[in-house]
Order: structure tokens, then sequence, then C-alpha cells
């Protein structure tokens, strides 16, 4: 199995503690000097991760347009998520990444178009670039949840 791939499951288990022990009211709470919110960066993080591996590999993402929208780069929080909607992610969390192995295995990420990320400037020329600035992006976005956890 892709080494990238291991870690990316067992960082997606902290974002998964996160979901499971704040409250749903602390998740959508922007604290003050923050700018977002523990649910939009889980959400940003499940978003970002299907734009870079299927989206720019031409495939079928696993997430909505809905959440797209939403939780794309750019974005910010735009009103109280709901329970439902943080299930939604909470469970795309872990099928997203196992699909994304099985993928992988499966060698199905054969067309990727080239991008350069906005955050490093680093050009992404396959998948497996991809899957290394994923880890990056997640770990950046957990240190965030850590922090925001502090503040709320």
């Amino acid at each position: 199995m892709h080494f990238t791939l291991e870690v990316l499951t067992n960082t997606r288990k902290f974002f998964i503690k996160f979901l499971e022990k704040t409250s749903l009211e602390d998740l959508n709470k922007i604290p003050q000097g923050f700018n977002n919110n523990i649910i939009w960066n889980v959400g940003h993080i499940l978003v970002t991760q299907q734009l870079l591996a299927y989206k720019l590999s031409g495939l079928t993402m696993m997430v909505s347009d809905t959440l797209i929208a939403k939780y794309m780069k750019e974005t910010k929080p735009d009103g109280f998520v709901s329970q439902e909607e943080v299930d939604e992610i909470k469970g795309l969390l872990f099928s997203t990444i196992e699909k994304t192995k099985e993928d992988f295995k499966n060698d199905v990420f054969k067309n990727f178009k080239e991008y350069t990320v906005s955050t490093t400037g680093n050009t992404l020329t396959n998948i497996d670039d991809a899957f290394q600035f994923i880890l990056f992006h997640e770990g950046i976005h957990l240190g965030y949840v850590m922090a925001l956890a502090r503040a709320v």
C-alpha cells in the first residue's frame, strides 16, 4: 500500500476524534482571531482531497457538488452546519480514503492534469505528487483544528 495513503488514513482518525468529542455548537463556533471553524476545516480537507486526486485525474468524485461549493478553496463558513451534515462529512472521511486506496491499487489515476497549488506554488504532475500535497494540506488543517479546539 502506498505509504502516504496509510499516513493519510491515520491523520483522518484525528479529525474523526475532534468530530466525535466536540459539541455541534463548538464545531460551528468561530473563535475570535479565526476566520473559520472546526467543521469547515474538516469539510475542506475532504473536498480538497477529492478535487486534487479525482477531479485532476478526470474521475468522478465521491462528494456532492453542494459540499464542494461549500468547502472548496477560498470559501468560508456560511452558516450553522447541521448534525446531519457533520455525520455525512464524518462518514465520507474514511469511505473516500478507502476508495482512493482501492483506486490507487487498481491504477485508475492515469490521466492526471498538472496543477500548481496556491499554498506552496508547487506543481503537481502526477497522482503521487497529489497524494504528498494532500497529506501536507491535511496536516496544516489538523493544526488549525487543534488550535480551534483549544479556543472554543
